[in-house]
């Protein structure tokens, strides 16, 4: 299997409008009535780094345009107006857009440094009121009928936990909504995913386990669900991040049962995409970094649509028929 960059990547960049200046990373892409709406994760400056929902749409899913003059989601819509929504991950379930996003409630200074993680600080932190500390993420969800209207729906996780990288299943899954989650220090295990249900989206299931991360290089400190599962005859295709202890990002895939998805049915060894373009090893932000947030099936292509180095996005593409046989081994 090879999975193909395009040729035009980075296909996303910063720029035109000031909510989007300093980076555009990590975004939710669907497509709808024959149009591709990407709503990327976009930042106007480091001091303060405060992130928004920006919305861009394209014919083809390569060539995007900026669609709004103003973000379609703000920390503001979800009550906390110095807060940061991030990492969009989007669904349409019986034509209804719905939103998974992170969001840290308070105002932050980014300072990167060029090797890892940059150094975040709170000069006016504007959570004390919320039951997070500094650096906490809570995860929400906000819905539209449009896709450019959006509103805040519900909290899906805890105030007092970190737990973000909530994922939707695409639809309901014997009758519930599906939320794979990636809540921190829950439980005995390694950072992993877990996955919780609803009849309502406001009141969940506890969290039950799917995958931690395993004792290879790649993915030993912890990984998180990517990109929305694809429905497959094989089983719910899912694309994950993988973190070593040097914070870089590469990408692995599971299969998970289609009426159990807690049953993970198959996983790949090695990741199956990281850091190797310059745009994927250096950026603004966190260098090494390949973050994918979007998958699109397209015409039987997978069309990968990733995060790099928190500051553009890039699109790769693999057949759908080759990822299964690479994933089963021809099972």
């Amino acid at each position: 299997m090879q999975i193909k960059r395009h040729p035009k990547n980075p296909i996303v960049v910063p720029g035109i409008h000031h909510y989007r200046r300093a980076a555009v990373f990590n975004p939710g892409v669907i497509l709808h009535n024959g149009e591709f709406f990407m709503y990327e994760r976009a930042v106007g400056s480091l001091r303060p780094f405060q992130s928004s929902i920006g919305l861009l749409k394209s014919s083809d899913g390569i060539h995007f345009e900026v669609a709004c003059d103003k973000p379609v989601f703000t920390g503001e819509m979800a009550g906390f107006p110095q807060g940061s929504p991030q990492d969009a991950r989007v669904v349409n379930i019986d034509g209804i857009f719905y939103m998974t996003y992170a969001i840290q409630p308070f105002n932050m200074d980014c300072m990167p440094n060029g090797i890892g993680v940059p150094t975040y600080s709170a000069p006016d932190t504007g959570w004390s009121d919320h039951n997070l500390g500094f650096g906490m993420t809570r995860s929400g969800i906000a819905v539209s009928q449009d896709g450019v209207e959006f509103k805040h729906l519900c909290f899906t996780t805890p105030s007092e936990l970190d737990d973000r990288n909530n994922v939707l299943f695409p639809e309901k899954i014997n009758g519930k909504f599906a939320l794979l989650r990636r809540p921190k220090d829950f439980g005995s295990k390694r950072p992993g995913i877990w996955i919780s249900f609803s009849d309502d989206l406001f009141t969940w299931t506890e969290p039950d386990f799917v995958a931690a991360s395993e004792e290879t290089a790649w993915e030993g400190r912890k990984i998180g669900a990517a990109a929305p599962p694809i429905k497959t005859e094989k089983g719910w295709l899912l694309l994950y991040h993988g973190v070593d202890e040097h914070s870089v990002y590469r990408v692995g895939a599971m299969l998970l049962d289609l009426n159990d998805p807690r049953k993970v049915l198959a996983r790949t060894k090695k990741p199956i995409l990281e850091p190797t373009y310059y745009y994927e090893r250096f950026g603004l932000v966190i260098p090494n970094v390949v973050f994918p947030t979007a998958n699109v099936l397209c015409n039987g292509e997978i069309y990968i649509y990733y995060g790099c180095c928190d500051t553009c996005i890039a699109l790769a593409t693999v057949p759908l028929d080759e990822m299964l046989e690479h994933l089963t081994g021809g099972r």
